[in-house]
């Protein structure tokens, strides 16, 4: 347990048993699943946490409550890290009422067959709901990333509950860097919605916000534009770092020092950052984080089945339904009788918005050739 303000207490679980979170992404400090109570004339309960630890939140939110039960349980978000135990929730508070939305109420049933119709508070966007010194206002954040979320703002603490918004991937007893994991987090499972994280970021601009307390990652009081102007880099496709990200395959070893020259190459151009990851050892996800990170990006594979490598066939794709956009993108493929990956990476990103294509194209046809370097080192000049 830790207080937040005099009224709020974080009663949250970390998780070091996790291997992948959501079943796919590398988590080697572990997950927290954030939980709160707000200690007022009526008590409310913001969340429960992942199915394994109820044991444990339930203890934290006794130790919280002391002698006094909860009213409120707000459910801002149904996927299970956050609502498995609400179920066990009702049953330890019969008399405890169940505040969400419509979406909620509906998530409620298919997960725990009933939806609470003779205890249920269901609430409408900007609605409050005042407990004695607190108010609470709920703010719809549809597709934040879920259709059902919602944000909750306390007024009177000045305390933005969050949702998964503004979360990371990482236990909160470890110490570690906020941009790197939280960027990771949001292109991997919120990337996709931009464009509904950009219009709840100009819901919280009318707010006056002291503290964010997230479902996932640390609560923060502190110099609170910087993780709002990061938010809005990111939800607008917005270049983060000035550099260029290599993402390549290779089979035999060509393809990988024709990258290691353009490496070279764009660091003696004077290229801000260079950034290369082999797409079939490296992390995908820190992969997919990089691209969105940096402006550029050039892309190197061998021809494989007629198309593309399929490590690579699998990075385009996990950019391209997250709306990859805005980026400047150049091309080194590799084939011994026929290369055809650079025409199938360019269609892959056909309907990607404000996509240009660098030229050269380099075209290596098995080994380098002093023509090659000379392509490598021209396209190093555009794309430093």
């Amino acid at each position: 347990m830790k207080k937040i303000t005099e009224d709020i207490i974080y009663i949250g679980v970390n998780d070091h048993q996790i291997d992948l979170f959501e079943g796919q992404y590398d988590v080697p400090n572990g997950m927290a699943y954030n939980s709160y109570v707000v200690l007022d004339e009526k008590v409310t309960v913001f969340d429960t946490v992942d199915a394994n630890f109820g044991d444990e939140w339930l203890s934290n939110l006794s130790a919280a409550l002391g002698d006094r039960k909860p009213d409120y349980l707000v459910v801002q978000h149904m996927e299970p890290d956050h609502s498995a135990n609400i179920d066990r929730f009702a049953e330890a508070y019969p008399e405890a009422q169940i505040v969400g939305n419509a979406k909620t109420f509906s998530f409620i049933k298919q997960f725990f067959g009933t939806d609470y119709a003779d205890r249920r508070v269901v609430v409408k966007d900007n609605e409050s709901l005042e407990t004695g010194h607190h108010t609470f206002t709920f703010v719809f954040a549809p597709m934040v990333h879920w259709p059902e979320v919602m944000l909750t703002y306390d007024s009177s603490d000045k305390v933005l509950f969050s949702a998964d918004a503004f979360g990371k991937f990482g236990a909160l007893d470890v110490e570690e860097d906020w941009a790197c994991e939280a960027r990771r987090y949001y292109f991997g499972i919120v990337g996709k919605y931009g464009p509904m994280v950009q219009k709840v970021l100009k819901k919280a601009g009318a707010l006056d916000i002291s503290i964010i307390c997230p479902l996932h990652g640390p609560i923060l009081d502190d110099n609170l534009g910087y993780y709002l102007d990061l938010y809005n880099t990111w939800s607008s496709y917005g270049v983060e770092t000035e550099g260029t990200l290599i993402a390549y395959t290779s089979v035999y070893g060509n393809t990988k020092k024709a990258v290691e020259l353009l490496a070279e190459k764009l660091k003696e151009e004077g290229c801000p950052k260079v950034a290369v990851t082999d797409l079939a050892r490296d992390d995908m996800a820190e992969a997919v984080e990089d691209a969105f990170r940096y402006g550029k990006i050039i892309l190197a594979t061998t021809t494989y089945n007629g198309t593309i490598f399929p490590f690579m066939r699998e990075f385009i794709a996990e950019l391209t339904e997250r709306g990859y956009q805005n980026r400047k993108i150049g091309f080194v493929e590799n084939g011994t009788w026929t290369p055809t990956a650079a025409k199938f990476m360019k269609l892959a990103f056909e309907k990607s918005k404000n996509i240009t294509f660098a030229e050269p194209v380099v075209t290596i046809k098995s080994a380098m050739t002093p023509e090659n370097e000379e392509e490598i080192a021209a396209l190093a000049k555009e794309m430093k």
